[in-house]
This record gives structure tokens, sequence and C-alpha cells, in this order.
């Protein structure tokens, strides 16, 4: 059975001979190959190397063509700010001081579409044993690229404008969706880290009903969905089965073996999550391989897809990947390899903030990595837009748990869930974005 065959069935829902595995390969690809997260995403033939290089190593049933959230946005007048270890991140939003619902879609030649187009039908010839996924920017995170953080005080002051601004981001991932399906995708799979950050009560009024019609579109056209999401959106879960992807991709923040009840109940596969961090980035190959084990013996071989709980930071050790691959292909072997295996506790010392005589607020941001993690990005924004509000009383410090010392950090502070806000070394926002006059609050009340 090839890799491809596997992802089918087990988007079918049938039992399986093994788990299949899907390395989530984004920039860190580049490393393969010697090229930056810039040089990657912009140039087709360096792109498809390193995609060829990672197919060989990583032993994949499944991996997606490029994941980059900001391809949508760059074409629909987003400026983009550009890393060689990341992703490019949304520096300037179109609508930030323009409430109007655009009409534009993106063309099949703009910006860089034509680009990973032409990678995605190489590519499929190359792998034609590969399930390959199409990842586009899901609608909410759209939305927010091209509103900025004012969407979250839009929902309260002015849903009639978010729900339509949402319809509209909606039709520009079908827009995608059409070409990805013409270029031989196989899954198409909206990445929306922002589901995470809004409530229940704000999924059901603004989401509901565009993914809904999303996943019922794309299943007209014969192909498979995963609808994936960043951070703690563990009470959104039940929401977003009922829409009816095929699939729901998780990272790390949440429960796996607690998400795998809903999704069952719904009959919807579930993908996921070995730490991306601590394990994949920070650890070692038996680190990775013994990850993946406990999550294939946990999970079972029915509704389930490994993965990593989201792209993998850039400096990932190719070796670690390479692990979880060896762990898909030989559990027994693995298992033996592992067997005993206790990793050695990261014992940083960290010096924490004297928050008691601080003369301002110091609001720390902790996130998996705000150039990487859209939620995080978010949330990071937030934050500065307090600055504007409070000048010299406030101190923004970010918190990137890709540096050990922040992991410990996390420890001390109580934190166990991605991205949160303290403030003066309390715990205010988990998973949460919160609205300007939110956080304004909080921010007097900790002055």
């Amino acid at each position: 059975m090839t890799g491809k065959e596997l992802i089918i069935k087990a988007l079918n829902n049938e039992e399986l001979p093994r788990v299949p595995w899907v390395p989530y390969t984004g920039v860190q690809i580049g490393t393969l190959k010697g090229y930056s997260a810039t040089e990657l995403l912009q140039d087709a033939d360096k792109l498809y190397e390193c995609l060829v290089e990672a197919e060989k190593q990583y032993a994949p049933d499944g991996m997606p063509v490029v994941f980059d959230l900001q391809i949508e946005a760059e074409v629909l007048g987003c400026n983009l700010k550009w890393a060689d270890d990341s992703p490019p991140t949304v520096s300037a939003h179109p609508l930030s001081d323009d409430a109007t619902v655009p009409t534009k879609m993106p063309g099949k030649n703009e910006g860089r579409i034509g680009m990973v187009l032409d990678v995605m039908k190489r590519f499929r010839k190359a792998a034609p044993d590969t399930a390959l996924y199409g990842l586009s920017c899901g609608p909410f995170t759209l939305a927010s690229h091209l509103r900025s953080t004012n969407i979250f005080m839009d929902m309260y002051d002015n849903p009639e404008y978010v729900s339509a601004l949402l319809e509209y981001c909606t039709d520009v991932f079908l827009t995608m969706a059409d070409y990805y399906i013409e270029a031989g995708m196989d899954i198409l799979a909206p990445v929306d880290p922002l589901i995470s950050q809004i409530s229940p009560d704000a999924f059901k009024q603004f989401m509901s009903k565009p993914y809904k019609r999303l996943f019922n579109i794309l299943r007209e056209r014969g192909v498979k969905s995963s609808f994936f999401v960043c951070g703690d959106a563990t009470k959104n879960l039940n929401l977003m089965c009922e829409t009816e992807p095929d699939c729901l991709g998780i990272d790390e923040n949440i429960d796996l073996a607690a998400a795998r009840k809903v999704t069952d109940a719904h009959n919807v596969v579930i993908s996921g999550n070995i730490q991306l961090t601590v394990v994949m980035l920070l650890g070692n190959q038996r680190d990775s391989m013994k990850a993946a084990i406990e999550k294939i013996d946990a999970m079972g071989t029915k509704n389930f897809i490994l993965a990593p709980g989201c792209d993998m930071p850039y400096n990932t050790p190719a070796e670690n990947v390479i692990g979880v691959a060896q762990a898909v292909q030989d559990p027994e072997s693995a298992r033996k390899l592992v067997e005993g295996y206790v990793r050695d506790d990261l014992d940083i010392e960290v010096e924490m903030p004297d928050y008691a005589s601080l003369d301002h607020a110091m609001i720390e941001v902790l996130t998996i990595d705000s150039a990487t993690c859209a939620a995080c990005g978010y949330m990071k924004a937030a934050a500065d837009d307090m600055i504007a509000e409070f000048g010299d009383k406030v101190e923004i410090v970010e918190r990137k748990i890709t540096k050990p010392e922040n992991i410990a950090r996390l420890g001390k502070l109580g934190v166990a869930n991605l991205p949160t806000i303290c403030i003066n070394g309390e715990v205010k926002f988990i998973s949460i974005i919160p609205n300007r006059e939110e956080l304004k609050s909080a921010v007097n009340a900790a002055l």
C-alpha cells in the first residue's frame, strides 16, 4: 500500500496496517540544501529541490508542498516582513483603517501563486505515491491579516462586517482550492491558527456557517479536507467537528487523547501532535522516536494520522524527523531502541524579574514564536498596541519557547498553553487574544 493510499484510507475512516505519517514540512526543509526560508519560499527550483530531498529522507505518507499562510495575504495587499529562519509575517494590513469587504480574488499568476502551482505540478509527478496537502490560510486568520487585531473589536462592535469579511475570505480559500486541486493536491487544508483564540459563542456566530460551506464544497469537488488549528482550541473542537471536515489537525496545546473522544464521536480523523520545540527542535533522535511510539501506541491505527504539532521550526535537526519516520515504518525496532530511555530534564537556571519592584507594567507574551505562529503573532501585536496607549509605563517582552530558558520560565509562571499573556508575573490571557479594551483594563489594574 502506498503512502497516498494509506492517507486516503485513513480519511475514509478505515482500519490500517500501520499509522500514517505526515511531517509538516515548512521552512525546515530549506536546511536540507542550505537555503534560507526567504530563498525557499521565493524560488520554485529551490523549493522543489528541497521537497524531493525531504520526501527521500523523511519517508512521508503525506506532506504539504508549502506551509506559508501569507501567500494569499500578499496578493490581497498585505505587506510582508521576510526572515531567514521563518515564513514571512504580515507587517501592514490594508483594511486596518478601512472596514470594507474587498471583491478581488487572487489570480493564478499573482504574487507567488504561480510559483507554488508550478512546484505542486512538478512535485506531483515526482512523488505519485505520496498524498499531497494543499495548505491555505484559513478564513479567520486571513481576515485578521487584512483587518489586523481590529477584527477582535469588530466582533463586538460590527458583527455584520465580520461575517461579510469571513464570507469573502472563505471565497478566497475556495478560489485557491480550485487552483490546488487542478495542480494535483489530494487534501485541501485551511490552516486557521486564530480559531483557538476565540470563544465557542464567537465560533458559532462567525465560523460555523462559512466553514460548513467550505467543507461541503470541497466534498462536492471530490477532495479530502483537513481543518488545522494551532493553540489550545479544546473549547472549540466539538464545533469544529460539526463543520464536517474529514480531519482535524491539532498542536501540542491540546490533550490528544481527550480530543480523540470528541473527533471519534463525529467520525472525524485526528492528526497531531508531536511537540515541536521540546521534542523536535531541542530534543535528540531518541526523544523524537519515543514521542512517536507513545502516540502510535496510544492512538491505534484507525482515525489517526501522526504529525508534528505544526510546521517544524527551521532549525529542527533532520535526524529528529527521520527518527519519527523510523518509528512509523518499524515500530517494533523503535520500541526496543527507546525502551527504558528517559530524557534528561532541562536543568536551566533562569532569573525572573522582580515583579514586586517594577515601576511599570511588564507584559510578557509567551509564544511558540510570533514570527512563525499566527496566533502568537497577533497576541504579540495586541500587546504592542499598549505602547500607543501607555507609552513608557509598559514594557513588552516576548518569551519564545524556541529558547530553552523560556521553557523554564513557563514552569515558573505556571503557564501550560501558548500563546499566553502575563502582566507583572500574573497569567492574564491564555489562548485568547484580548481586544484592546480588555488588555487596557488589565494593564490599568497592574499599574
